[in-house]
């Protein structure tokens, strides 16, 4: 199987302080706009409308907002316009991370994000430098609890995937980027409960973190850059001992 970074599922628990949630409600909006832009508001023929509409209401974004957010991507109702970018950026220890970002304002998010990753000895790439390491895959996390790992693995081949990796109490299940609602269907119709599925990058191989003081500086690195406003995720390949974490 290829690398998977258990960081990118495996994450210290956050407080819920208002402006987090403050925050964290732009970012879902943001999505949903983007979504709505690019594919029109039915989620039932738009998928990507449909998975931001889910992890918003995962996120306890209330209803009107996301209503707001879908009239905003169909041009029912005016707003800035939301532009998508992709930042790719070499870490400290030689470690890579992809950046994606939904902003109205490229020449505000472009300084934040670069003055944030030098601050932590990081600095930008240029296309392609670092995304040739990585792959664009439907990502899956379904729960193990109360079920059998191997009947959980055998489901996921059975369903289509092309690759699957224990993280904690889920497995993470990868397809093809269009098959991704396909394999979902599949293994909720076989009784498995799916706690997230999104769309990832994830690495071809990993970076082996051991070091206490290497892992904090990594961690407190992602966790400032998915502090940003206009960061939607950030996706690394570096792969932290659990008990680091």
């Amino acid at each position: 199987m290829s690398g998977h970074s258990k960081w990118s599922t495996i994450k210290r628990a956050k407080g819920a302080a208002d402006i987090k949630r403050s925050a964290s409600f732009s970012k879902l909006a943001n999505a949903i706009i983007i979504a709505a832009k690019a594919g029109g508001g039915n989620p039932d023929s738009n998928y990507s409308l449909k998975l931001a509409i889910e992890k918003a209401k995962a996120g306890l974004m209330p209803k009107e907002n996301i209503e707001r957010a879908i009239k905003r991507g169909t041009g029912e109702i005016a707003g800035a316009a939301i532009e998508e970018a992709l930042y790719e950026a070499i870490g400290p220890f030689n470690t890579g991370i992809i950046i994606e970002v939904a902003t109205d304002n490229k020449n505000r998010t472009n300084p934040e994000v670069k003055n944030l990753l030098q601050k932590f000895g990081a600095k930008f790439a240029s296309s392609g430098a670092v995304s040739y390491q990585f792959t664009k895959l439907g990502k899956i996390l379904v729960s193990l609890e109360g079920k059998d790992q191997e009947e959980a693995e055998l489901a996921a081949i059975d369903a289509g995937s092309e690759d699957f990796a224990e993280m904690g109490d889920s497995l993470a299940v990868f397809s093809k980027p269009n098959e991704l609602d396909k394999v979902r269907r599949t293994l909720e119709e076989q009784g498995f409960e799916i706690k997230e599925a999104t769309l990832s990058w994830e690495p071809k191989e990993t970076v082996a973190i051991e070091d206490k003081e290497q892992a904090e500086k990594l961690m407190n690195l992602v966790e400032a850059l998915e502090a940003l406003d206009d960061v939607t995720a950030v996706h690394t390949n570096f792969d932290i001992k659990e008990e680091l974490i």
